[in-house]
């Protein structure tokens, strides 16, 4: 048994996460770096006879330390928790890429480069030698396709082979870059700080003047930095440019050096490309918008139809086995609260849930995502806010807890709160299954679809509203645009196994916990004082049925409860015997805006402190009551 660990790095979208979920077991984890809410994936491999760890670190182009996911990645390197590093390279991008291997390369680690889909390379007519790539930098080379497994296990067999016995030489750089390197190197080679970092990786981030790397010096030896800063001078001297600037440049033009070295690129024809012609119309600025709606439209269809067939085939057996054991001595309701807790699972969220993660992971995969958030960049500029708004916002439609934590890439305070603000109110997973789950299934797909639609259109109303109160202007969003990608069902079923595993550890226990609270608060009539104290806002001012008050307290733990709960307070699978269309619609609609779940709530406060933990309760309270009083006379006027 080894315990060796092979972490992955690479740039967005070079495949690395495909990678990793091509060899990642049903073990695998999600964690966050201390202190940050940036996080990462890891999962047990098991090669052979040998079983190491494989840690999947966030997508960064550089090793700088001004970017969160950029600085947690450096910290992990540094303190060599990694026993042997796989620099993961989009090979249609190799130029680009290199340069951050060069970085890696400074880090003098046991190093390894995975050119990464080498036939989308050799589509657009790149041909790469990876013998002489590997000949160039000194480390090993391999390539893959992960998406279609392709050299996958070939790269994990000689990365065991190799680990301990490889380890990258630091590249050179011009004349005067390389004086000054040695002159701050002399400056610190005894610090105690030099013995926990490479010497000259230490060295150039001092004389790139990274602020985070000079403050550590500074604390040790204070009297270094105007010598420092003298030859930070020079070189901004001998080249005319800013420090950061002159070494970057010498990055890439030696990546661009060994690109042209080892690679040949054929012209390619001039006739347009099949992903070309098929980004004129997704990306178009009015099909794109139409194709944008269909394929939302399409998303919650089929999440519907599946959903409501596997719920219908389970949902009676449940139903009859509670039955059976309602009533029947003291330990009945712990019983029935299984059961009931069981089927919430199984019988209501699950259904929902499996098909719409499985096809938000085909989104992703196939590249569509990136191109939708390319659209919708133009509506959050009209909103005031920044194009990368449009990330966690796609993310809330998954989850708000993570979709809160991405609004950490948005550098302006103002944007960043009203991103936070309006991501609480979009319609997680959860929520998704109440909406489909009683909406769509006893009213129809589209009163479900026309709900999105007025969460969408209240969204940008609050947005506009609060920018016109915080005005700043907003600045553009610059999005790689990956290339189209064909994912094999292993791959999206793993990725989708991935995101269930978090309901199946963390809120099903949850539900089954509620689920059996409620059976013994209704066995000993505490449910009646809650609904009791409810009763001002269900009845009078929702038009509900009293029962219904105790299922959004639950709510407020796991807005799944709120569902699961609602069959059990009202004792039948079958609400339409129960509930009228208005009422149902009511429900939906004041769940939906009321406020998050306690796993966002928690977010929120940590993210944007107890005001803005505040201000989103309140919000989304005002607008839960006020749509949800609108749709009551919605019901009357258009349902029966």
């Amino acid at each position: 048994m080894s315990k060796k660990v092979i972490a992955l790095v690479g740039q967005p979208n070079c495949g690395k996460s495909t990678l990793f979920n091509v060899v990642a077991g049903y073990k695998a984890s999600t964690g966050n770096f201390p202190g940050v809410t940036v996080s990462y994936a890891e999962s047990p491999v098991t090669l052979g006879e040998t079983t190491f760890r494989l840690v999947d670190l966030p997508g960064i182009y550089s090793l700088s330390t001004q970017e969160p996911a950029e600085r947690v990645t450096l910290e992990y390197l540094l303190r060599k928790e990694a026993h042997f590093v796989i620099n993961v390279i989009d090979a249609t991008t190799m130029s680009r890429s290199l340069e951050l291997t060069l970085q890696l390369m400074e880090l003098e680690l046991p190093l390894m480069i995975c050119l990464n889909m080498v036939d989308e390379a050799e589509k657009k007519g790149i041909f790469i030698d990876p013998k002489a790539l590997e000949r160039e930098l000194g480390i090993p080379v391999m390539t893959t396709v992960a998406s279609k497994g392709w050299g996958v296990r070939e790269l994990f067999v000689r990365a065991l082979e190799v680990m301990d016995e490889v380890k990258a030489k630091p590249p050179q750089y011009s004349l005067h870059v390389e004086r000054e390197i040695g002159r701050v190197e002399s400056f610190i080679m005894n610090l105690e700080l030099a013995k926990r970092i490479p010497l000259r990786f230490l060295a150039l981030k001092l004389l790139e003047g990274d602020e985070y790397f000079t403050s550590l010096v500074r604390e040790e030896a204070t009297h270094l930095i105007p010598e420092i800063e003298e030859c930070i001078n020079r070189l901004v001297e001998s080249h005319g440019q800013p420090p950061e600037m002159v070494i970057s440049g010498e990055r890439h033009a030696l990546a661009m050096h060994l690109f042209e070295r080892v690679a040949k690129v054929t012209a390619r024809a001039e006739a347009p490309s099949f992903r070309e012609k098929l980004d004129a119309v997704v990306m178009h600025p009015i099909l794109g918008y139409i194709i944008l709606a269909g394929v939302f439209f399409g998303l919650l269809y089929l999440t519907f139809f599946v959903g409501s067939f596997l719920a219908d085939q389970v949902a009676g057996p449940f139903d009859r086995l509670t039955q059976l054991f309602q009533g029947k001595g003291a330990w009945s309701p712990f019983v029935v609260g299984v059961i009931q807790g069981i089927a919430g699972g199984v019988g209501i969220v699950l259904p929902y849930l499996i098909p719409l993660l499985f096809l938000l992971s085909l989104l992703e995969d196939i590249g569509y995502l990136p191109r939708a958030a390319f659209l919708l960049d133009g509506l959050m500029h009209r909103m005031g806010l920044h194009g990368k708004s449009v990330i966690p916002f796609i993310l809330g439609y998954g989850c708000n807890v993570p979709s809160i934590m991405a609004a950490r890439i948005i550098e302006s305070p103002r944007d960043r709160f009203i991103t936070i603000i309006l991501a609480s109110l979009i319609p997680c997973s959860a929520r998704t299954s109440v909406i489909l789950g009683l909406q769509a299934k006893y009213l129809g797909p589209l009163w479900a679809m026309a709900l999105y639609l007025v969460n969408i259109l209240v969204l940008g109303f609050v947005g506009f509203l609060i920018s016109r109160f915080h005005k700043e202007e907003s600045p553009g969003l610059i999005l790689e645009i990956p290339p189209y990608r064909l994912p094999t069902f292993a791959s999206l079923w793993k990725k989708t196994w991935y995101r269930l595993k978090d309901f199946a550890i963390y809120a099903w226990p949850i539900i089954l916990a509620g689920s059996i609270v409620l059976e013994v608060l209704t066995y000993l009539h505490v449910d009646k004082v809650i609904n009791t104290l409810l009763a001002p806002l269900t009845m009078w001012l929702l038009g509900l049925p009293v029962a219904v008050g105790v299922t959004l307290f639950f709510g407020i733990f796991r807005k799944e409860l709120t569902l699961i709960m609602l069959f059990q307070a009202l004792g039948t699978f079958n609400i339409q015997n129960v509930l009228t269309h208005t009422q149902i619609l009511v429900f939906v609609v004041f769940v939906t805006f009321y406020i998050p779940c306690l796993s966002t709530v928690a977010v929120l406060w940590r993210e944007g402190g107890w005001k803005v933990t505040w201000a989103s309760a309140l919000l989304n309270t005002s607008l839960a009551l006020v749509l949800a009083f609108l749709a009551r006379f919605v019901g009357m006027a258009f349902l029966h």
